[in-house]
């Protein structure tokens, strides 16, 4: 595999390490759930790619896996760390969808089922080859042996016994095509994955529209949630996180159709002021620049074809 070679390349340049080690530290966040929260920074050869939130539940029979991580290494320091709060097994893996920094760590848990939507399995099966090369150019080392291994199940929505705790499954897209969350009944907790970003600037490369994203948002807020793991960002047990991804999203939009309306250059839009509200936010101005790139030339066709009408 040409990232696999290019793999090789950057060890050589780098340098071999047994020092790459993304000791984990997973808190209990309710009864048997755990939470291993990552940075809100962007991926780096400093934490390894490790920008996620990765979570597990202690059930009767065994450890519930909410994402992978990013890496070979990953997943395995997440099995250590598994093993370090309970001596039950693995049983099995969710992916909330196909981004590297959540699948990536598959080739960890390849003994045990992994299972996601199935659009999510179809996305990696399509992107994970080129998602993984990237991932070797932007942080070197850390991703030493990791390959791509896709999922062993399909997932739909509805109901998921682990033990006596039922897992509530929700098919949703507006962040990646195909993202589950999931809320643990018994907890309260839910698992938003990407569809929730907080206190860190939400990327858009696989958004089938920000209208979508918003509906998501609505389905979501209305569980009975006690607390949000979101994908990026902060344990919280307020709404905090709904309004700030709905006014960021707003904003995104408005700022989008309105340059759209008047023939704006993307460029101009990528320099746009960043509302006060927001400055303190993780990244606002890197991922409005990824935003624009990304979704600009749909408003602008959407505006031509108006325009056309």
């Amino acid at each position: 595999m040409r990232w696999m070679l290019l793999g090789a390349a950057l060890l050589c340049s780098l340098g071999v390490s047994a020092d790459f080690d993304y000791d984990l530290q997973p808190r209990q966040i309710a009864e048997d759930v755990w939470l291993a929260e990552g940075s809100t920074a962007n991926f780096d050869q400093d934490n390894g790619g490790a920008i996620h939130n990765s979570g597990f539940i202690v059930g009767e029979a065994g450890v519930l896996v909410i994402d992978s991580g990013p890496s070979k290494r990953y997943g395995e320091a997440l099995r250590r760390a598994i093993a370090r709060v309970t001596d039950k097994p693995v049983v099995r893996v969710l992916l909330t969808h196909h981004h590297p920094d959540h699948a990536l760590g598959n080739q960890a848990f390849a003994d045990v089922p992994i299972a996601a939507l199935a659009g999510s399995r179809d996305l990696l099966a399509e992107q994970g080859e080129a998602m993984a090369e990237n991932m070797y150019r932007l942080v070197g080392d850390w991703m030493r042996g990791t390959e791509v291994v896709l999922p062993s199940e399909t997932l739909d929505e509805g109901a998921l016994q682990l033990g006596k705790r039922r897992l509530r499954l929700l098919a949703l897209s507006g962040h990646s095509g195909a993202d589950l969350a999931i809320l643990d009944e018994t907890s309260g907790v839910l698992f938003a994955g990407d569809l929730l970003f907080y206190q860190r600037a939400l990327t858009t490369p696989g958004t089938p529209g920000l209208d979508t994203w918003l509906a998501d948002l609505e389905r979501l807020q209305a569980l009975p949630w006690k607390q949000i793991v979101p994908g990026h960002g902060p344990l919280a047990s307020d709404a905090a996180p709904f309004a700030q991804m709905r006014d960021y999203l707003g904003w995104l939009d408005e700022l989008l159709r309105h340059g759209a309306e008047r023939g704006a250059e993307m460029n101009e839009l990528i320099r746009a002021p960043i509302p006060p509200r927001f400055a303190a936010i993780s990244l606002t101005r890197y991922e409005l620049i990824r935003s624009v790139s990304h979704l600009y030339p749909r408003y602008e066709r959407d505006q031509w074809s108006r325009v056309e009408r």
